[in-house]
């Protein structure tokens, strides 16, 4: 099956390249960004400023092609695509939580954001903890990898 989708508004933050971004919101604490809606879908806004975060769905628009095995940021080793971030995926599509700030207009003003500017919004979705936080048991080949999350940043690996 093929999917179109629309973008419905555009994220700007401060990285203009890929190489030297966080590699999840973790990383970038404190980092604002704003959301562009496209004026069609304003009304769509509605009640979303009682929520403190939302969770991002976007077009990794700068990733070209993919591949089934990746080498991820945290890892030495192949892994498969679908055990991983990485954005060369068979559907480029990107998530994350980040902090609304503020709504004005069609601006969002948000935090913690590691995204990269100019980035194709597909949706939005309020993040709920009592939805979204689960118990886990075990989190793959990431085990023992995720310490020093905040300081690693990406490279060129996926460009």
């Amino acid at each position: 099956m093929i999917f179109t989708y629309q973008s419905i508004g555009t994220i700007h933050s401060f990285f203009e390249k890929k190489e030297g971004m966080p590699i999840q919101a973790a990383g970038s604490k404190g980092m604002k960004g704003t959301i562009e809606i496209e004026k069609e879908f304003l009304e769509g806004l509605s009640d979303l400023d009682g929520f403190s975060h939302i969770i991002l769905i976007y077009a990794f628009h700068k990733s070209e092609g993919f591949e089934l095995k990746v080498k991820p940021f945290l890892s030495e080793n192949k892994c498969g695509v679908f055990s991983t971030r990485a954005p060369k995926r068979p559907n480029a599509i990107g998530i994350s939580v980040v902090k609304l700030l503020s709504i004005k207009g069609n601006i969002l003003e948000i935090e913690n954001t590691d995204i990269l500017n100019g980035t194709p919004l597909l949706d939005i979705k309020p993040y709920i903890p009592e939805f979204d936080i689960h118990h886990v048991e075990k989190i793959g080949w990431l085990q023992n990898k995720i310490s020093n999350i905040t300081e690693i940043k990406s490279d060129k690996r996926f460009q």
